[in-house]
């Protein structure tokens, strides 16, 4: 009886009609980002996320570093998140940029905390404006890959976050859509985007000496079949408990 008298209950849940003032508060975070992402371009602020801009800056940037310390930190792990969840370009300059103001280990880290916590805000923003909704009027087929992804979230999350083959932005969103709990969320993002992030920051710990020598940098070459090798073999390595499960499962 308990169990009936719930299921009726969120049934009558779901059937409420949604008020034009709940209706505001659960767009207003979408519409604040859309009003963020528009002030970005309308203040040229991309223009800062370049490599030129980072070389002609460098000095300046450095010397704040030097003298604010723990201020520095906060704010570049704050600006980090913040373009995430504008989902703004230029998060690989970012990235970069971290390993070459504060060492390729102390940036790295200072870069998957300020990815983490963006990634957080998006994906929340996208459970409460949209994924409730979609979820809803899904139909059996949608459900169906609902329900195979969160019983191999954290597998399926690490890969994603492992392989740079989707849009970080995409890879922020689609687990809000397919019922991903919050927990899940911020370990298979925090753990996922650990290798990469210090690869970039390894990059930037080295970008001094380049900009020294006046020479060409491109991001094309730092993704080496090596270090993508790598990357795969960690994603393969995060799909072993999916396939021990289905084998397990087969053989009972």
């Amino acid at each position: 009886m308990p169990d009936e008298h719930a299921k009726r209950l969120e049934s009558e849940i779901d059937h409420t009609p949604e008020t034009a003032s709940s209706r505001f508060m659960r767009f207003l975070p979408l519409a604040a980002v859309a009003i963020g992402v528009a002030l970005f371009f309308s203040f040229g602020l991309d223009r800062f996320l370049t490599f030129d801009a980072l070389r002609e800056n460098r000095a300046h940037l450095a010397e704040f570093v030097a003298a604010q310390g723990v201020l520095a930190i906060g704010l570049y792990i704050f600006i980090y998140a913040l373009s995430v969840a504008l989902s703004v370009p230029g998060a690989a300059v970012l990235t970069i940029a971290g390993g070459l103001l504060f060492g390729q280990w102390f940036g790295a880290f200072y870069v998957v905390v300020g990815a983490t916590l963006g990634s957080i805000g998006v994906f929340l923003i996208a459970r409460t404006a949209l994924g409730d909704a979609l979820r809803k009027r899904a139909g059996p087929a949608m459900q169906k890959m609902e329900a195979g992804f969160q019983e191999n979230a954290l597998s399926y999350l690490l890969v994603l976050r492992l392989i740079p083959l989707f849009p970080f932005f995409l890879v922020n969103i689609v687990p809000a859509f397919l019922g991903v709990n919050l927990r899940t969320y911020v370990i298979g993002t925090f753990v996922g985007i650990i290798p990469g992030s210090f690869v970039y920051a390894t990059v930037g710990a080295g970008l001094g000496s380049i900009f020294e020598r006046n020479e060409a940098f491109s991001l094309q070459g730092i993704l080496t079949p090596e270090i993508t090798a790598a990357l795969i073999g960690l994603a393969v390595l995060a799909l072993l408990p999916v396939a021990y499960k289905k084998f397990k499962k087969n053989t009972t």
